[in-house]
Protein backbone atom coordinates (compact mmCIF):
# COMPACT_ATOMS: atom_id res chain seq x y z
CA UNK A 1 0.00 0.00 0.00
CA UNK A 2 0.91 3.44 -1.45
CA UNK A 3 1.23 5.69 1.85
CA UNK A 4 1.12 9.50 1.34
CA UNK A 5 2.50 12.78 3.26
CA UNK A 6 1.19 16.19 3.02
CA UNK A 7 2.62 18.65 5.06
CA UNK A 8 0.68 22.11 5.35
CA UNK A 9 3.29 25.11 4.60
CA UNK A 10 0.80 28.26 4.68
CA UNK A 11 -3.49 28.36 4.86
CA UNK A 12 -5.22 28.37 7.31
CA UNK A 13 -4.12 24.67 8.02
CA UNK A 14 -0.29 25.78 8.02
CA UNK A 15 1.69 23.37 10.24
CA UNK A 16 -0.92 20.42 9.86
CA UNK A 17 0.66 16.93 8.42
CA UNK A 18 -1.43 14.47 6.95
CA UNK A 19 1.40 11.44 7.53
CA UNK A 20 1.55 7.77 5.59
CA UNK A 21 -2.51 8.49 3.99
CA UNK A 22 -3.15 5.94 1.96
CA UNK A 23 -3.42 6.28 -1.66
CA UNK A 24 -5.84 6.90 -3.38
CA UNK A 25 -6.72 9.84 -1.89
CA UNK A 26 -8.38 13.31 -2.32
CA UNK A 27 -7.87 16.85 -1.20
CA UNK A 28 -10.94 18.96 -0.59
CA UNK A 29 -12.64 21.45 1.74
CA UNK A 30 -15.59 18.53 2.47
CA UNK A 31 -15.88 16.02 5.01
CA UNK A 32 -15.36 13.04 2.88
CA UNK A 33 -11.50 13.88 1.35
CA UNK A 34 -8.81 12.24 3.34
CA UNK A 35 -7.20 15.74 3.53
CA UNK A 36 -9.77 18.11 4.50
CA UNK A 37 -8.41 21.91 4.24
CA UNK A 38 -10.32 24.63 6.08
CA UNK A 39 -10.01 27.27 2.30
CA UNK A 40 -13.04 28.93 1.01
CA UNK A 41 -11.22 29.02 -2.36
CA UNK A 42 -10.37 25.12 -2.20
CA UNK A 43 -13.07 23.32 -4.02
CA UNK A 44 -15.37 20.94 -1.96
CA UNK A 45 -13.44 17.59 -4.01
CA UNK A 46 -10.08 19.97 -5.37
CA UNK A 47 -7.89 17.03 -6.43
CA UNK A 48 -7.24 13.53 -6.23
CA UNK A 49 -3.52 11.49 -5.55
CA UNK A 50 -3.12 8.37 -6.81
CA UNK A 51 -1.02 5.19 -7.60
CA UNK A 52 -0.49 4.79 -11.41
CA UNK A 53 2.66 2.30 -13.08
CA UNK A 54 4.69 2.80 -9.94
CA UNK A 55 4.03 6.73 -9.93
CA UNK A 56 2.51 9.36 -7.84
CA UNK A 57 -0.01 10.87 -9.85
CA UNK A 58 -2.29 14.10 -9.35
CA UNK A 59 -5.23 15.30 -10.90
CA UNK A 60 -7.17 18.55 -10.50
CA UNK A 61 -10.93 17.85 -10.79
CA UNK A 62 -12.06 20.22 -12.34
CA UNK A 63 -12.06 22.75 -9.29
CA UNK A 64 -12.98 26.31 -9.75
CA UNK A 65 -9.71 28.02 -9.06
CA UNK A 66 -6.96 25.13 -10.50
CA UNK A 67 -3.81 23.23 -8.80
CA UNK A 68 -0.32 24.65 -8.79
CA UNK A 69 2.84 22.44 -8.42
CA UNK A 70 5.92 24.53 -7.91
CA UNK A 71 4.30 27.74 -9.48
CA UNK A 72 2.77 26.04 -12.40
CA UNK A 73 -0.94 25.52 -13.43
CA UNK A 74 -1.63 21.48 -14.09
CA UNK A 75 -4.38 19.86 -14.94
CA UNK A 76 -2.00 16.24 -14.51
CA UNK A 77 1.08 15.77 -12.98
CA UNK A 78 3.86 13.01 -11.80
CA UNK A 79 4.53 14.02 -8.58
CA UNK A 80 8.22 13.91 -6.33
CA UNK A 81 9.14 14.59 -3.37
CA UNK A 82 9.65 18.25 -2.79
CA UNK A 83 7.19 19.06 -4.94
CA UNK A 84 4.91 22.54 -3.72
CA UNK A 85 1.26 22.31 -4.37
CA UNK A 86 -0.99 25.62 -4.33
CA UNK A 87 -4.78 25.05 -3.70
CA UNK A 88 -6.42 28.32 -2.93
CA UNK A 89 -4.37 29.96 -0.01
CA UNK A 90 -3.36 26.54 0.82
CA UNK A 91 0.49 25.59 0.13
CA UNK A 92 1.42 21.90 0.91
CA UNK A 93 4.71 19.94 0.45
CA UNK A 94 4.71 16.52 -0.62
CA UNK A 95 6.44 14.31 0.78
CA UNK A 96 8.17 13.40 4.13
CA UNK A 97 11.58 14.81 5.54
CA UNK A 98 13.51 11.26 5.04
CA UNK A 99 11.77 11.07 1.35
CA UNK A 100 13.08 14.49 0.40
CA UNK A 101 16.02 14.34 1.73
CA UNK A 102 16.56 11.27 -0.33
CA UNK A 103 15.32 12.89 -3.29
CA UNK A 104 17.69 16.04 -2.59
CA UNK A 105 20.99 13.39 -2.06
CA UNK A 106 20.26 11.17 -5.78
CA UNK A 107 19.86 14.88 -7.32
CA UNK A 108 23.25 16.11 -6.27
CA UNK A 109 24.63 13.71 -7.53
CA UNK A 110 22.83 13.57 -11.00
CA UNK A 111 23.17 15.95 -13.92
CA UNK A 112 20.17 18.57 -14.41
CA UNK A 113 22.01 20.95 -17.22
CA UNK A 114 19.36 19.78 -19.18
CA UNK A 115 16.09 20.08 -16.93
CA UNK A 116 14.09 23.38 -17.12
CA UNK A 117 14.06 25.38 -13.46
CA UNK A 118 9.91 24.87 -12.86
CA UNK A 119 8.86 28.95 -11.05
CA UNK A 120 7.94 29.31 -7.64
CA UNK A 121 7.24 33.08 -7.90
CA UNK A 122 3.59 32.64 -8.18
CA UNK A 123 3.57 31.38 -4.80
CA UNK A 124 5.23 34.33 -3.16
CA UNK A 125 2.16 37.04 -3.98
CA UNK A 126 0.19 35.56 -0.96
CA UNK A 127 1.70 34.19 1.46
CA UNK A 128 5.42 35.09 1.29
CA UNK A 129 8.74 33.55 -0.24
CA UNK A 130 8.80 29.84 0.84
CA UNK A 131 12.65 28.53 1.01
CA UNK A 132 12.37 24.64 1.31
CA UNK A 133 15.57 24.45 2.56
CA UNK A 134 14.69 26.60 5.42
CA UNK A 135 11.29 25.18 5.68
CA UNK A 136 12.40 21.56 6.04
CA UNK A 137 15.39 22.29 8.57
CA UNK A 138 17.44 19.57 7.30
CA UNK A 139 19.78 21.23 5.19
CA UNK A 140 22.04 24.41 4.69
CA UNK A 141 22.37 24.09 0.59
CA UNK A 142 21.21 27.13 -0.68
CA UNK A 143 20.40 25.00 -4.55
CA UNK A 144 18.42 22.42 -2.36
CA UNK A 145 14.87 23.97 -3.86
CA UNK A 146 16.59 24.68 -7.55
CA UNK A 147 17.28 21.04 -7.55
CA UNK A 148 13.92 19.60 -6.14
CA UNK A 149 12.35 22.17 -9.00
CA UNK A 150 13.94 21.38 -11.23
CA UNK A 151 11.94 19.53 -14.42
CA UNK A 152 13.81 16.35 -16.15
CA UNK A 153 13.54 15.53 -19.29
CA UNK A 154 10.34 12.73 -18.98
CA UNK A 155 10.53 9.09 -19.62
CA UNK A 156 8.28 7.86 -22.62
CA UNK A 157 5.05 6.13 -21.04
CA UNK A 158 5.66 2.09 -20.96
CA UNK A 159 2.81 -0.34 -21.92
CA UNK A 160 1.42 1.08 -24.48
CA UNK A 161 -0.63 -0.57 -27.20
CA UNK A 162 0.79 -0.65 -30.90
CA UNK A 163 -1.89 1.99 -31.63
CA UNK A 164 -0.91 4.36 -28.85
CA UNK A 165 2.86 4.15 -29.98
CA UNK A 166 1.70 5.18 -33.62
CA UNK A 167 -0.56 8.07 -31.91
CA UNK A 168 2.46 9.36 -29.33
CA UNK A 169 4.97 9.17 -32.38
CA UNK A 170 2.92 11.11 -34.95
CA UNK A 171 2.01 13.54 -32.01
CA UNK A 172 5.83 14.15 -31.37
CA UNK A 173 6.99 14.25 -35.02
CA UNK A 174 4.54 16.62 -35.53
CA UNK A 175 6.33 18.94 -32.78
CA UNK A 176 9.88 17.82 -33.82
CA UNK A 177 9.11 18.93 -38.12
CA UNK A 178 7.73 22.52 -37.04
CA UNK A 179 10.47 23.18 -34.22
CA UNK A 180 12.66 22.47 -36.74
CA UNK A 181 11.77 24.73 -39.41
CA UNK A 182 11.29 27.61 -36.76
CA UNK A 183 14.92 26.97 -35.68
CA UNK A 184 15.86 27.04 -39.46
CA UNK A 185 14.30 30.01 -39.71
CA UNK A 186 16.25 32.12 -37.13
CA UNK A 187 18.98 34.37 -38.58
CA UNK A 188 21.99 35.22 -36.83
CA UNK A 189 21.89 39.90 -36.43
CA UNK A 190 25.01 41.40 -37.43
CA UNK A 191 27.10 38.16 -35.64
CA UNK A 192 26.14 39.37 -32.41
CA UNK A 193 24.79 36.45 -29.84
CA UNK A 194 20.69 37.16 -30.98
CA UNK A 195 18.94 34.94 -33.06
CA UNK A 196 15.88 36.86 -35.10
CA UNK A 197 12.64 35.92 -35.73
CA UNK A 198 10.42 37.24 -38.38
CA UNK A 199 6.99 37.95 -37.22
CA UNK A 200 5.49 35.57 -38.85
CA UNK A 201 7.66 32.86 -37.34
CA UNK A 202 6.92 34.00 -34.35
CA UNK A 203 3.60 33.97 -34.39
CA UNK A 204 3.99 30.58 -35.98
CA UNK A 205 6.30 29.75 -32.37
CA UNK A 206 3.46 31.12 -30.74
CA UNK A 207 0.84 28.68 -32.42
CA UNK A 208 2.74 25.34 -31.31
CA UNK A 209 2.44 27.23 -28.11
CA UNK A 210 -1.42 27.13 -27.94
CA UNK A 211 -1.46 23.39 -29.75
CA UNK A 212 0.60 21.95 -26.59
CA UNK A 213 -1.36 23.50 -24.13
CA UNK A 214 -5.07 22.27 -25.87
CA UNK A 215 -3.12 19.09 -26.07
CA UNK A 216 -2.02 19.38 -22.05
CA UNK A 217 -5.40 20.42 -21.55
CA UNK A 218 -6.89 17.68 -23.20
CA UNK A 219 -4.70 15.01 -21.71
CA UNK A 220 -5.30 16.45 -18.03
CA UNK A 221 -8.87 16.54 -18.39
CA UNK A 222 -10.40 13.94 -15.13
CA UNK A 223 -11.09 10.54 -16.73
CA UNK A 224 -14.87 9.85 -15.67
Amino acid sequence: MTLITLRVLDGADRGRIFADVPAPLTVGREEGNAVQLNDERVSRYHLKIQEDQDRIVLTDLESTNGTKINGESVQLWVLKPGDVIAVGRSVLLFGSREEIAERLAALRGVDVSDGVTMSTEDLDQDSGSIALDFELNFTDDPEAQHLLHTLMPPELPTALSAGQVAQLSELLMYIHLRLRGLLDSGKIRDKKDQIVLELRHWQNLIDLQDRLAGYLREIGEPLE
